[in-house]
Formats: C-alpha cells, sequence, structure tokens
C-alpha cells in the first residue's frame, strides 16, 4: 500500500496516542469524530476510521481548518488508504427523544459497528466514552492531535454535507446546501416563515419556538 507521506512544521505528533495505544499491544486503533452537534436540522454523523500503522497522509487535519474543496479532496484519499471506515448517524428524531449526546454517543457507536476490521482500541474526539466494552481514550481536541480522529472528521464533514445538499433539494426555501443546517441567520428567517421542516430539531432553540404542534413531528 502507499503511503503518502505528511511534511509538516507542526510540532504535534499526529501519531503519537496511536503509537502510545500499540506500545501497549493494541494494532487496529480506531480515530473516531463527529459533525453535526450544534446544528439545527439534520443528523449527528459519526465516522470511525482504521488508517495503517505509520501511515501519515499530507493535509488531515481538523475538517473545520479545512475548505470544502480540500475536504473532499482528502475525503478520496482517505477512502483508498484507509483499511476500514465505518459511519453512523443519529437522526433528527433520535437527537429530540434522547438528545444531543446521548445521540453523538449512538452515532459513534453505530460507526464502530460498521467498520469491517474490529477495532481493539478506541480514540475518541471530546470528552465522553460510548457504550462499548473496548478499550477507549477521549482526547480534548483530538482532531487536531490525532491523526486517525482528523481523518474520522474529514469523513464525517463530508458525509454530512453531502447528505445536507440532498436535502435541500427535497425541502426547498431553506438553503440547507449553503449553511448544512446550522442557524445562520439566512436559516432562521427561512424558520420563521416557512415553519420547521420534518428535519429539523424541534427541542432545539431556534426551532421549537416555531412549532405548532410538536406531536406532528
Amino acid at each position: 500500500m502507499k503511503q503518502i507521506q505528511l511534511f509538516t512544521d507542526c510540532p504535534v505528533d499526529t501519531l503519537a496516542f496511536e503509537q502510545h495505544a500499540r506500545k501497549q499491544g493494541y494494532r487496529i486503533i480506531a480515530g473516531i469524530d463527529e459533525v453535526g452537534r450544534g446544528a439545527l436540522a439534520g443528523p449527528v454523523v459519526a465516522a470511525a476510521v482504521v488508517l495503517p500503522e505509520g501511515l501519515r497522509i499530507d493535509g488531515v487535519d481538523d475538517s473545520k481548518k479545512l475548505s470544502p474543496l480540500m475536504r473532499e479532496r482528502l475525503f478520496e484519499v482517505i477512502m483508498t488508504q484507509a483499511l476500514s471506515v465505518g459511519i453512523g448517524m443519529g437522526s433528527p428524531e433520535l437527537v429530540d427523544q434522547i438528545n444531543i449526546l446521548q445521540a453523538t454517543r449512538h452515532a459513534m457507536l453505530e460507526a464502530v459497528s460498521h467498520l469491517s476490521l474490529q477495532p481493539e482500541y478506541l480514540l475518541i474526539d471530546g470528552i465522553s466514552t460510548i457504550d462499548s466494552p473496548l478499550p477507549q481514550k477521549t482526547i480534548k481536541k483530538g482532531d487536531s492531535l490525532s491523526l486517525s480522529i482528523a481523518a474520522a472528521s474529514i469523513i464525517a464533514k463530508v458525509t454530512r454535507d453531502r447528505l445536507m445538499c440532498d436535502m435541500d433539494a427535497l425541502h426547498p426555501g431553506y438553503g440547507f446546501a449553503g449553511h448544512k443546517g446550522y442557524g445562520s441567520a439566512s436559516h432562521m428567517e427561512a424558520i420563521s416563515q416557512l415553519g420547521p421542516a420534518i428535519i429539523h430539531r424541534i427541542t432545539f432553540g431556534g426551532v421549537k419556538e416555531h412549532v405548532e404542534c410538536p406531536s406532528s413531528y
């Protein structure tokens, strides 16, 4: 398998957490991240990525720091180079039923379950573990500190952005292709004028104020 080398001035060794896990005897290590927690519409999407040992991919970083074009390019590279990629989602309905934190944990667990390789160790962005017996390490700002987590953040972001572009065609008038469901001024105005769409999170501020009959959602 061809390896893509990373050359950067950043002093952070983005393979340090993976290497530490391998020193403990773990070989199949999955990085996990999510996107969409703060959105008013659409699912929360999580990805789990297992990279080959020692692989470095030029440009991989926290997806929020990358341009859409760069994310799309790196998405294809990661999908080609990764040993396994899994994706999970927490629907807007699930977010409303069990809250965004629990829906995020559900999406992460689902992403792990969709890996073709059974991971031995999980590196998770943030501070919350998931309901899995596998050894786990949570890392604050992990998408900037771990290559595996950064790769997962890109996969999750591109997957969700593509989905929200599809939702734009199904629910015209809200501008989902532009703001991807987040609370931009234009999005808030659209909710005020049109009312919530079926993919809005009706328990979120900015949406719930415009729900006339919650039982119909």
